[in-house]
């Protein structure tokens, strides 16, 4: 036999017996599924942690101010000396602002407490601040879902897992308010009564727990894993499986709701206000000389991700699937207020957003 027509028998034959070998094993290499895909996030809400150009402990010219801008500044729980007696100083004041006096102390012609009555003050509490029982939490979401496996052998395979990225609705929990404290420091008639008094005033920022959502994100979030199969291909038509991987997640087209855009921007207007001398403005939530826009994003995340589930053989290439996996998912969104006009960061706010989603599937799936 010549010695190319052996090389040819040889290659002929291993190629039969590799053929061969391969369907013996009774499996096939790839499949693919499609179906159901539902996400169910388990995280809870974490405080916002919020920081703004205010330092602690800034001066400011308080400039004129409405009656009821200026009282709601006052601690509430801060007392005077009246003769012998400590009085309540928000009821003292308020009393001399409705008394004869108080047309000494306000402009006739726009019923505000004068600049030259209110001032200077020292501020705190403003630079930065936890604000407790707040956060974001995302709802549940159904999208369609992908899965491709390439199987190792008959019980080994590496599984890729997708799905058309779903909108999901963001909650918000609680209320955000600005913890203001400090002193002020009046002239004119009212610095020759008072001379220094209390600030304290809790001045409310948004509302995220009364919105039907915060906001809403496109989701996209892929994983691979490595299945241990059970049973045997051919032999048995259900076949429970586990497995173990890792989890992409990106979040894209946030989409802020409006409400808390617009609570967003007048607080970027009051830090304004204060940086330019003008905390009364800032107390009656006046626009400033800013033009503040918000800035969200969110960062990506790796999260290990464990499976169980089952297929079951309608024939030798069709099936179905169903599975339950949990992955330890977490990012952090940022929000920041940014005046367009310098650049300038007035607020930075973030928070951890615990998603930890319980994600069940169940499909259709075909081999080949």
């Amino acid at each position: 036999m010549k010695k190319s027509t052996f090389v040819k028998t040889l290659l002929s034959t291993s190629l039969i017996l590799v053929a061969g070998n391969s369907f013996a094993d009774g499996f096939k290499r790839f499949s693919v599924s499609a179906g159901w895909l539902h996400v169910m996030p388990q995280g809870k809400a974490n405080p916002f942690n919020i920081n703004t150009a205010v330092a602690n402990g800034q001066k400011a010219t308080v400039g004129e101010v409405s009656p009821d801008g200026f009282l709601n500044s006052l601690d509430p729980n801060a007392t005077i000396k009246e003769g012998d007696k400590e009085a309540n100083l928000k009821e003292t004041v308020s009393s001399l602002l409705n008394s004869p006096f108080g047309s000494l102390i306000l402009n006739k012609e726009t019923g505000n407490v004068s600049a030259k009555n209110t001032g200077t003050a020292t501020l705190n509490g403003l630079d930065a601040w936890q604000a407790g029982g707040t956060g974001l939490e995302a709802d549940d979401v159904d999208t369609l879902g992908l899965m491709f496996n390439y199987y190792i052998n008959d019980n080994v395979s590496l599984q890729m897992i997708a799905g058309l990225p779903p909108k999901v609705d963001i909650n918000g929990k609680g209320e955000i308010v600005a913890p203001m404290s400090g002193t002020a420091f009046p002239g004119g008639l009212a610095g020759s009564l008072f001379p220094e008094l209390a600030l304290k005033q809790d001045i409310p920022i948004t509302n995220l727990g009364n919105k039907s959502k915060a906001a809403t994100v496109r989701a996209w979030t892929p994983a691979i894993e490595a299945q241990y199969q059970f049973g045997k291909s051919g032999v048995n038509k259900f076949r429970p499986y586990v497995g173990a991987g890792l989890m992409y997640s990106h979040f894209s087209n946030i989409k802020l709701n409006g409400q808390v855009r617009d609570d967003l921007i007048a607080a970027g207007h009051m830090i304004q206000n204060i940086s330019d001398d003008q905390a009364g403005a800032a107390l009656d939530g006046k626009t400033s000389s800013a033009n503040p826009f918000v800035k969200v994003k969110t960062t990506d995340a790796i999260a290990p991700i464990v499976s169980v589930g089952a297929t079951y053989d309608f024939t030798e290439n069709w099936y179905a699937v169903a599975s339950v996996s949990y992955a330890k998912l977490n990012n952090q969104a940022k929000i920041d207020v940014i005046d367009a006009n310098t650049g300038k960061r007035l607020i930075h706010s973030t928070t951890k957003v615990d998603i930890d989603p319980l994600i069940t599937y169940l499909g259709v799936g075909y081999r080949f």
